[in-house]
């Protein structure tokens, strides 16, 4: 099942289940728990990103021809960093690019996001599949000079302004998606495709991922895990390809869908 998450024309905000033919069916109850699928047509006036998360859990640097391209170690552990909820973006909202503290180096990444459906705490790899709830598209736009540059060595100022986290456009249920590092993905900058790749090429694989973030540690319904970006970022492009206003970028994942935003600057205040 496709999931999406939408304001109704009252601005309420609902879930419904997506059909073949584009409509939509109202879901009532709780997605992470006890939920049907009702009858009722939905109307929807806004699409938002499938899920609001509770925590953005990032992982860096999880495809081996990624770490090629930037002459990297094979890491021995996933590198983790977070964003704030605050940066999720809906799908066709705009990327905001920072004026204020200024970036001229905004990068795409193409991402498969994992949303974790229960509880849970040091998982195994062998059951780790069964705490998640689906999939969606994501978009690790990376203000490359603030992460690098002026970031401390820490990623997260660089990779956690506003709109820096776009989801969408929908959530596949697991079971559509029995092994989800069998994925097509890849980014199309105006037109242009710049990543295309598979999800086969990760160095950690997803029940990996969700064993190593569940360590001594509890992942909660709604956790979204972004799992790495492969080769073709634009940081590495000679010359460097950042984004600029005016651009659109797509995030495509197969089975998923595509996940497009315009890209503008952020107006002075």
């Amino acid at each position: 099942m496709r999931i999406i998450r939408y304001q109704d024309p009252q601005g309420i905000i609902h879930y419904a289940s997506q059909q073949i033919d584009g409509s939509a069916l109202q879901i009532v109850g709780d997605i992470f728990g006890d939920y049907q699928v009702t009858d009722i047509a939905t109307q929807v006036s806004k699409l938002l990103a499938p899920i609001a998360p509770s925590v953005l859990f990032c992982i860096g640097l999880n495809y081996r021809r990624h770490a090629e391209e930037g002459r990297l170690p094979i890491p021995e552990f996933p590198i983790l960093f977070m964003k704030s909820p605050a940066a999720v973006q809906n799908p066709g909202d705009a990327i905001i690019l920072p004026r204020h503290l200024n970036s001229d180096e905004v990068d795409y990444e193409c991402e498969l996001a994992v949303v974790i459906g229960n509880r849970c705490k040091n998982v195994s790899k062998e059951e780790a599949l069964d705490f998640v709830l689906g999939y969606t598209c994501a978009n690790d736009v990376s203000a490359r000079d603030w992460q690098i540059k002026r970031g401390g060595s820490q990623w997260c100022r660089g990779k956690t302004f506003d709109t820096f986290a776009p989801l969408g456009p929908c959530l596949v249920l697991k079971d559509e998606i029995p092994n989800p590092n069998t994925l097509g993905i890849k980014t199309v900058l105006n037109g242009k495709t710049m990543q295309d790749w598979n999800t086969n090429d990760m160095i950690f694989d997803v029940p990996t991922l969700i064993a190593f973030l569940s360590g001594s540690t509890t992942l909660v319904p709604g956790t979204v895990i972004l799992t790495g970006t492969p080769h073709g970022i634009g940081a590495a492009m000679k010359p460097p390809v950042f984004l600029q206003a005016g651009d659109t970028v797509t995030i495509e994942i197969e089975k998923i869908g595509s996940l497009t935003n315009p890209v503008v600057a952020e107006s002075a205040l």
